[in-house]
């Protein structure tokens, strides 16, 4: 294979990678009690688009990615891998809490991974 034809190759796979990776847009909308038109202003792009978007119909992008993170208030590794509407997920459980106690719930998570670690 040539180096184009491997060019091609990589980008064809990019691709496919990027087309089965989840995204959890529907799930942090509706976590931050968005309507699709409400995320879509806040986002500057279309309705059509988020419906798109959630149904797995169309591809996104990085930038689109950080603009779908700041309109809904969280970081785009956020859309990837979290489900802000599961209750037994431990960051989820970690934005229910007060800021001292997440400092407590952070020495916890540390003096356990120690323990672990020993």
């Amino acid at each position: 294979m040539d180096a184009a034809g491997a060019q091609k190759h990589a980008r064809g796979m990019a691709n496919r990678i990027k087309r089965t990776r989840r995204l959890f847009l529907r799930e942090w909308r509706k976590y931050r009690h968005l309507t699709q038109a409400q995320l879509a202003e806040r986002a500057t792009i279309t309705q059509g688009m988020i419906s798109q978007l959630e149904n797995e119909q169309s591809d996104y992008t990085g930038v689109l990615l950080e603009h779908l993170a700041s309109a809904l208030g969280c970081e785009p590794v956020d859309l990837l891998v979290r489900n802000p509407l599961d209750p037994e997920t431990p960051w989820t459980i970690i934005d229910r809490l007060k800021p001292a106690q997440r400092k407590q719930a952070t020495r916890l998570l540390k003096a356990l991974a120690e323990e672990e670690a020993a």
